[in-house]
């Protein structure tokens, strides 16, 4: 099963997009961004629920939750 770290990389990688682009959406640095995807850092919510929009996918999808 991916990370929530490895999900919000393959999908910055799918939609073509740099990291500096997704900090900058994000209202962040780029280092720290970095950081998120290393798994270095916590992902706040506030920007899960960005990369949700940004991306046009459900926290679910981020996360990995897999409801039964």
């Amino acid at each position: 099963m991916k990370s929530y770290q490895e999900r919000i990389r393959a999908l910055r990688e799918d939609h073509d997009l740099t990291q500096e682009q997704v900090a900058k959406y994000l209202g962040t640095s780029q280092t720290m961004y970095a950081r998120y995807e290393r798994g270095a850092n916590e992902l706040p919510l506030r920007h899960l629920v960005a990369l949700c929009e940004l991306y046009r996918v459900s926290a679910d999808e981020i996360l990995g939750i897999r409801l039964t």
